[in-house]
């Protein structure tokens, strides 16, 4: 095989339409334009959301006020880490901040606030410093003999 007899597979491509070159075509006169209008002229284009004159989609729909932050807009939810007991119960020591759980790996590396969470059991006492602590958590804990410490946010 040459480069002269590369071909593209029969059927695959298609001879382009000769606009403009006479009646027998079936694409003369106008070429496919139809007559007069914007459409009929050489580049002429209308943009992307334009209905023909109808209001067009985005200025029929209200705006979307969700993200914006102003006096009718809701605050955004505080968004936690969230740590299981029984992740804690795994680790060893008995003082856990956010740069033991991030050293630990439960963390990732640009982790705002963390909260821990009940699902789990602990055996030992410890300390456990955290933004939030949810009541189960912070219940068991302290029955184990542990303490929480809650961080400023």
């Amino acid at each position: 095989m040459r480069l002269n007899e590369l071909a593209p597979a029969p059927g695959s491509t298609r001879e382009r339409k000769r606009l403009g070159r006479g009646k027998g075509t079936g694409q003369g006169k106008t070429a496919g334009r139809g007559h007069k209008g914007a459409g009929a002229r050489s580049g002429s284009s209308a943009y992307a959301a334009y209905e023909g004159g109808q209001m067009p989609l985005q200025r029929r729909l209200p705006r979307l006020k969700g993200m914006a932050r102003g006096p009718h807009t809701p605050a955004r939810p505080t968004v936690y880490a969230p740590i299981n007991l029984s992740e804690l119960a795994e680790l060893e020591g008995d003082t856990f901040g956010v740069e033991e759980l991030k050293a630990a790996g439960l963390l990732r590396k640009k982790v705002g606030l963390v909260k821990i969470l009940g699902d789990g059991e602990i055996g030992r006492a410890i300390t456990v410093r955290a933004h939030a602590f949810s009541g189960t958590a912070q219940e068991k804990i302290e029955a184990a003999g542990g303490s929480v410490e809650i961080l400023e946010r």
